[in-house]
């Protein structure tokens, strides 16, 4: 029998939307404490740079990256609105709680809990997604989903900055119990609460859609869920794609290394080198990275659909090894410029060209397993990214600066070599693997045909 068709493309879009909404609100969570480097210093006596950059990196994405996995077999076997509705009560709870923290470790444990609750979002993200859309249309809708990556964060130096600003000249709450909350500790209620307040509503719309190309060792006899796939026969899929799966991961992970690593330390390096206070740099940095993030993205996912249709196998890695080599120009001569308004200019491109691949690394594990390995795999490719990226990207960069490009020989201008060093290391390393990407790529869509026919 042949198989029903996708829903309506408007709600599939609509879907995607909510999504993308739940997104931006996790990412302004996640972001914010970028914008806050100066005052976390102060308010913890924190005394190295890579102080803040553990609780930008290892706190939350250690977490995040491992929680992933029992969260991305939930997904695989159980309603995932529901496993992105528990995450989204956690992480936002616990980024308003950041608001009390009143040393280190007490800020560190509030940061892994808002990456186990963030853990649950993508995987089942990705999987809905792709039982929404045809794979001719999965590049665009999951770089839609992947926008709010840059909406957020845009929002996050936007709002953020505004809301410091603002914050500075209140006095302090006094807490029944908890205490005095002081001035900088509120921008973590601001942007934490509201998630628990608007979000689950639009949450409720979303349906669970059929789910399909389910690996035929597992389908169900009846009903839509899957039994869950035994982990060792997940990895011994893998296995049999081995070449796929390393060049891939590490590929597009050393791309993220390199994009996180500069959003996180970005404001504080025009700060030291150029002088922005956080406000002004919020305003211009927070526009640009959401314009030119979300055109970037998105553009990489109609890009790669439409080599797709042309009937290029490998499209969704062709495009992301294009967008790293393209990325050099811009992105070696921004950090070394001494004008800051010239600076910024040549920030706009690079943004964009480091956001084009964005989506695609997701977007082609969904092409490329079985439907009931979706939400591990993805699991295991946002470990392996994470753990590049988000844990070690800010954490590399602050050691960089603290004790290779240290202010004794440097002064302020340590930061800016910190970040070009990590940034043009990872994208030559990835460019190469995804290269070797694109033919391993093409053999796995014969044993997925084969997997699932």
């Amino acid at each position: 029998m042949s198989e029903p068709s996708y829903p309506s493309p408007r709600y599939a879009w609509y879907v995607v939307v909510v999504l993308m909404v739940i997104y931006i609100f996790a990412f302004i969570d996640r972001q914010i404490l970028s914008m806050m480097i100066g005052d976390l210093k102060e308010g913890l006596n924190l005394e190295r740079d890579w102080h803040a950059g553990f609780l930008m990196g290892p706190a939350f994405a250690i977490f995040y990256t491992f929680f992933g996995i029992p969260f991305g077999r939930l997904a695989d076997a159980h309603n995932r609105r529901l496993v992105i509705g528990i995450g989204l009560g956690l992480w936002s709870f616990m980024t308003a709680g950041c608001g009390l923290a009143r040393n280190f470790w007490q800020m560190a444990l509030m940061r892994v809990g808002v990456g186990v609750g963030e853990a649950s979002l993508s995987p089942s993200a990705y999987s809905l997604i792709a039982d929404y859309f045809p794979k001719e249309k999965l590049g665009r809708a999951i770089a839609f989903y992947g926008m709010g990556i840059y909406l957020g964060s845009g929002l996050a130096y936007l709002i953020g900055g505004r809301a410091i600003s603002y914050v500075r000249g209140t006095a302090p709450w006094q807490l029944p119990i908890l205490g005095p909350v002081e001035p900088w500790q509120k921008v973590f209620f601001l942007v934490g609460l509201p998630g628990l307040l608007v979000v689950p509503v639009l949450l409720l719309t979303v349906q669970e859609p059929l789910r399909r190309g389910l690996w035929k060792k597992s389908r169900p006899a009846s009903g839509k869920h899957p039994s869950a796939i035994p982990l060792a026969e997940v990895f011994g899929y893998m296995r049999q794609n081995w070449k796929t799966i390393l060049t891939h991961n590490i590929g597009f992970a050393l791309l993220a290394f390199s994009g996180l690593g500069t959003t996180a330390w970005l404001p504080e390096m025009f700060r030291r080198v150029h002088g922005w206070e956080m406000a002004h740099f919020g305003l211009v940095y927070g526009s640009i990275f959401a314009f030119f993030g979300a055109l970037g993205i998105f553009s990489g996912g109609y890009v790669a659909d439409l080599l797709s249709r042309k009937g290029y196998g490998d499209a969704k890695i062709r495009v992301g090894f294009l967008a790293a080599w393209i990325w050099f120009p811009a992105g070696m001569v921004f950090p070394l410029v001494g004008n800051a308004d010239l600076a910024m200019l040549l920030v706009a491109p690079t943004v964009f060209l480091a956001a084009v691949p964005g989506a695609l690394g997701a977007a082609s594990i969904q092409e490329m397993m079985p439907n009931n390995m979706r939400g591990q795999t993805s699991a295991i490719y946002l470990l392996v990214v994470n753990m590049l990226g988000l844990a070690f990207g800010p954490l590399i960069l602050a050691m960089l600066t603290d004790y290779v490009f240290t202010s004794e020989s440097y002064g302020v201008e340590g930061i800016r070599y910190s970040l070009l060093s990590l940034t043009v290391a990872a994208h030559l390393i990835s460019t190469l693997l995804l290269w070797k990407c694109m033919g391993y790529f093409r053999d796995s869509m014969d044993r997925l045909r084969e997997a699932t026919g």
